[in-house]
């Protein structure tokens, strides 16, 4: 302020001072508020302060007003999957069975990985099997061989098969203790849905084998409940199914009723499009003991036996029976596929498997895919890529 300016201000009164100095107290506190609320909102979740910072933000509207909810973008999803795996049968057991998988481990790292686990993790005694018996196999395995799948890389374990009952009740119980133990999550029991996670994205296993002891393949719709109930409670539904006759003669979907020693083994190819048809992404199985061909269906893959991918000491590998392989499959987080991949394996000595380079099983596996499905045949490309036929028109 000039000299000039302040010789002319007029003295001001002490009324007059009072007001002039509220209103400038309640500007202040105005502004303050108003940056309070702006640093309030910015700060709150999306769902309180009507956006979204990470996810895809959707309005709805409940007695007239809008509300804001939020959903995250779904992540794209990748598992690999193996067929019946056997780490021997007490006591003829591998000395190291770490060391036993460990030529495949490489093969197995991913978020969701899945094996069909061909008998029990107990160290019970007493078996379904009669002691006089020499058509009759039962198999156990000690508990700590869950922490063994868990470290090669396995997430998800199947129990839906003939052979998760050899050991009774207990049998059962200590399988599931042991896998629970080692963090794995167990899918097949009669009303069991398996739901693991990869990012955002939920994904559940709903396993099946033909038989009451086990969510049952045979049962159709109780099996269509339980996919309905599992495409509500994830975003993508796997399907797998212990189905099929056995042996190295087994190796064909015949698209008709199958049995095996005087049992009903359902109709796989029936099964799996039914399976498809209910909300499932993907139809995985084994059982055969064999390796089967892949057929695409509404441009959903159905691999429908990944053989035998371990067994040491337990299965023939002679010819077919000793080709195996891993089968991984990418999708978008609500089960569209997006790719695939087939890595063969050979089961050598002891039924050990190992990654095989000449790829012999791929071309085993085309070679089914086209006789069985024609058209429809997925095949296997030499880099082990998966290539799903033109959807038909």
């Amino acid at each position: 302020m000039s000299p000039e300016h302040a010789r002319r201000r007029r003295p001001e009164s002490s009324r007059t001072y009072f007001w002039r100095r509220l209103l400038v107290g309640v500007s202040v506190l105005a502004v303050l508020g108003g940056a309070a609320f702006a640093i309030a909102w910015a700060a709150a979740p999306a769902n309180q302060a009507g956006g979204s910072h990470d996810g895809v933000t959707s309005t709805t509207v409940h007695g007239g007003h809008p509300s804001t909810t939020t959903t995250q973008a779904l992540t794209p999803v990748t598992l690999s999957a193996v067929g019946d795996t056997d780490l021997g049968n007490t006591p003829d057991l591998p000395p190291d069975p770490t060391a036993y998988l460990a030529p495949v481990k490489s093969a197995l790292q991913g978020p969701i990985v899945f094996a069909n686990l061909e008998g029990t993790l107990t160290d019970a005694t007493t078996s379904k099997c009669s002691p006089t018996s020499t058509e009759c196999y039962a198999f156990r395995n000690p508990p700590s061989d869950a922490q063994v799948l868990k470290a090669t890389g396995f997430t998800v374990i199947n129990s839906a098969n003939n052979h998760s009952h050899d050991f009774g009740s207990q049998g059962v119980a200590d399988t599931t203790a042991a896998l629970q133990g080692a963090g794995l999550v167990q899918a097949g029991l009669p009303g069991q849905i398996g739901i693991v996670a990869d990012g955002t994205t939920k994904v559940a296993f709903v396993d099946f084998a033909p038989y009451p002891n086990t969510n049952n393949l045979l049962d159709l719709p109780t099996a269509k409940s339980l996919i309905t109930q599992a495409k509500s409670e994830a975003n993508i539904v796997v399907v797998y199914m212990h189905a099929g006759a056995e042996g190295s003669d087994a190796d064909h979907v015949t698209g008709q009723e199958e049995t095996y020693v005087g049992e009903d083994r359902g109709n796989a190819k029936a099964f799996a499009h039914a399976a498809i048809d209910d909300g499932a992404s993907l139809v995985i199985a084994s059982g055969p003991h064999v390796l089967r061909g892949m057929e695409e269906y509404n441009g959903h893959l159905i691999a429908y036996s990944l053989g035998n991918f371990c067994g040491y000491q337990n299965f023939a590998t002679g010819g077919n029976l000793g080709l195996s392989g891993i089968l991984t499959v990418s999708m978008t987080g609500n089960g569209v596929f997006t790719s695939g991949h087939f890595t063969s394996l050979l089961l050598e000595g002891v039924g050990q498997p190992t990654l095989d380079a000449s790829g012999a099983a791929a071309s085993f596996v085309n070679g089914l895919s086209s006789a069985d499905f024609g058209a429809a045949a997925v095949n296997i490309l030499p880099s082990g890529q998966i290539s799903l036929p033109a959807p038909a028109t």
